[in-house]
């Protein structure tokens, strides 16, 4: 059953030794994501599982790594011969340097989903996630549109702020079924980095026990694509 959720971007250069003297740009994301990560941690989950986007769908052992070099720097985390994509690979980055205690996290699984998947098996792995343990802790991996200006990665398109703004609402609001109701081919047209992760939540939600308490810590676009820091609870229904 899912109890937690945070929600985080997977920028490269969230990662300091990448941004060099402009480091100090993503300190307050960095701050967002390290309070995500210990509330995750803090709420004894029984399995944390780590969800992000990536070229195919993957599924990979927690203590599986990954390493920036193709980004500009071999930062690695995890242990062993890199494997991970980006998006797993920064949410591995961010537990071994902000959980209070890396050396004793509980269960990891790392679930990478192939960008394209279509809604319907973002849902189903979604609800499998959410029945894998009695305690679940989800760490949703995914960016916003990158098409909200003429500098971004994707260039300006018309529709990318407004939909961006109600990504970003339905985040903060804890609403999972506005995020399962994206549509694949739009979020493709506005360069929605995080559509999967964000349905995956979605359907894990959907199976939650309780009312969700929902909370934005982040929803910025320092560069142009939107980031996005959130947590979700699960606190029980009175009966």
């Amino acid at each position: 059953m899912l109890v937690a959720a945070g929600v985080c971007p997977h920028p490269p250069l969230i990662v300091p030794e990448l941004a060099g003297a402009a480091a100090s740009e993503l300190d307050d994301l960095r701050a967002a994501c390290a309070e995500v990560i210990r509330s995750l941690v803090e709420c004894d989950p029984d399995l944390l599982v780590v969800v992000g986007p990536a070229e195919r769908s993957a599924d990979y052992p927690g203590d599986a790594a990954g390493t920036m070099r193709p980004w500009g720097a071999d930062v690695r985390a995890g242990r062993g011969e890199p494997v991970l994509p980006l998006s797993l690979t920064v949410g591995r980055w961010l537990l071994d340097r902000y959980a209070p205690d890396p050396d004793a996290l509980p269960a990891l699984r790392l679930e990478a989903v192939a960008a394209d998947a279509a809604p319907a098996g973002c849902a189903a792995l979604g609800e499998e996630i959410a029945r894998s343990a009695g305690r679940v802790a989800i760490l949703a991996m995914g960016d916003g549109s990158a098409r909200l200006t003429e500098k971004s990665p994707g260039y300006l398109h018309p529709g990318a702020v407004p939909y961006n703004d109600m990504i970003g609402r339905a985040i903060a609001a804890g609403e999972a079924g506005l995020l399962a109701g994206l549509d694949p081919a739009e979020a493709d047209e506005l360069w929605v980095g995080g559509r999967v992760a964000f349905q995956v939540l979605a359907a894990a939600a959907a199976e939650a026990a309780g009312r969700c308490a929902s909370g934005s810590l982040y929803d910025d676009a320092p560069y142009g694509v939107g980031y996005f820091v959130a947590r979700w609870t699960f606190e029980p229904t009175p009966s």
